[in-house]
């Protein structure tokens, strides 16, 4: 474990001196857009009139896919998206908001998901996921919130069919420090899998900087089935405190206790994890965002810890992005993909690294538009017992376009 947070440390120390470097560069002139807002309730206005007010935001990656290794060979064209609808009005004391969120990957990805080295999580006819990156559902989030504000104080309540817990950081799809980075982390399902819960009430409490939130919601993931919306018992919990002391930094602790989570692996899960988020705007709309995070998954008979940090600088019309990952990853899943793996007393666990680099250039920004090119690659380090079916050292690369809405506004600090 000690050695985990050394590499995790020296992770982070990349990127914080990539940032410094680039930091010291002097300004270009870039073209005016925003970068994604926050994509949940405290992203409306907190005094919204009796009229709704509407906003909207999005993003769409048509990608060129190539996976590496011997398990990988794989080159594909996909296209990871997602839209979300928010509209907000005052409500007696308060604001009330519905949001709404979907995707079309069930049909620009296929049911199948798409290829992605060591990737784990979800079933596909009958089997786990391995080495692919399950699409997200249709329906990614429909529910409602409201906010009562008194004084320095806030309270909050919200749920729907489909929804976020308070468990975990920002969703991966929704961070600054991921923003440009067209595939999911591989820590996604010990962090963030979560933010897509079929069914979910959340109660919170804000005073000054720190904000106390619980759930109750389904811990079952979502099935195969993309289309559809699922129904059962809000049988799994959560609880997460945030702290914001300002200057961009943000600092949450959460811990979730889920019911059996997996559809092919009986037994409950409980996962806790911690991060730190640190966002710096500068003049011409240009932005730095760091996250680090480290999580644990316990399991009946294992447990697995994961450590994650990201980061992206831009400057001008480009920016530079880089994420680390250190994971203990269940490796029979891996090895054995065509079997379904009960839990059981010996089961493989192995630590995988992944380290991604990457550009994005913009080329494009008018008529509410802003587009922009990039790419990436990442290396791997491979536990010896995966050597055999992935190779020694794989590496992946990605090539891609990337649309999203251009905003006069500049960046925002992500809030829950």
């Amino acid at each position: 474990m000690v050695q985990r947070v050394v590499r995790l440390g020296f992770a982070t120390g990349f990127l914080v001196l990539s940032v410094v470097s680039a930091v010291a560069q002097p300004p270009t002139e870039p073209v005016p857009v925003q970068e994604p807002p926050p994509h949940d309730h405290a992203a409306m206005p907190a005094a919204a009139g009796k009229r709704w007010q509407v906003m909207w935001d999005g993003v769409l990656f048509t990608t060129f896919n190539h996976q590496g290794g011997l398990r990988g060979g794989d080159q594909e064209f996909l296209a990871q998206n997602w839209v979300m609808v928010m509209g907000s009005r005052q409500l007696g004391p308060g604001t009330f908001t519905l949001s709404g969120m979907a995707s079309l990957e069930p049909v620009t990805v296929g049911a199948a998901g798409y290829a992605h080295l060591f990737q784990l999580g979800e079933t596909y006819q009958n089997l786990p996921v391995t080495d692919r990156q399950h699409p997200h559902d249709l329906f990614m989030q429909l529910d409602a919130a409201w906010r009562v504000p008194m004084g320095r104080t806030e309270l909050s309540i919200s749920g729907g069919p489909i929804g976020a817990p308070a468990f975990g950081p920002i969703a991966f799809p929704h961070r600054l420090s991921a923003s440009e980075n067209p595939s999911a982390p591989l820590t996604h399902h010990t962090f963030d899998s979560t933010h897509v819960a079929m069914g979910t009430v959340t109660a919170g409490l804000r005073r000054g900087a720190f904000t106390l939130e619980g759930s109750a919601f389904r811990g079952r993931e979502p099935d195969e089935h993309r289309y559809d919306l699922e129904t059962g018992a809000l049988d799994s919990r959560s609880a997460r405190v945030t702290w914001r002391p300002g200057g961009g930094l943000e600092f949450q602790v959460s811990r979730g206790y889920l019911h059996e989570p997996e559809l092919l692996e009986p037994g409950n899960q409980t996962r806790t994890n911690g991060s730190m988020s640190w966002l710096r705007t500068r003049a011409n709309r240009a932005f730095t965002a760091i996250t680090v995070m480290a999580g644990r998954v316990t399991r009946t008979y294992s447990w697995s810890g994961a450590l994650l940090a990201e980061g992206i600088h831009w400057m001008g019309n480009q920016a530079v992005y880089a994420r680390y990952e250190d994971l203990a990853i269940e490796s029979e899943h891996l090895l054995f993909p065509q079997f379904v793996h009960p839990p059981h007393p010996g089961e493989f666990i192995d630590t995988l690294q992944a380290m991604t680099v990457g550009g994005v250039r913009r080329i494009a920004a008018g008529r509410g538009i802003d587009l922009a090119v990039g790419g990436d690659a990442t290396f791997y380090r491979v536990p010896a017992r995966l050597q055999p079916t992935h190779g020694e050292r794989p590496a992946s690369a990605h090539i891609f376009l990337r649309i999203r809405p251009l905003r006069a506004e500049g960046p925002v600090e992500h809030h829950h």
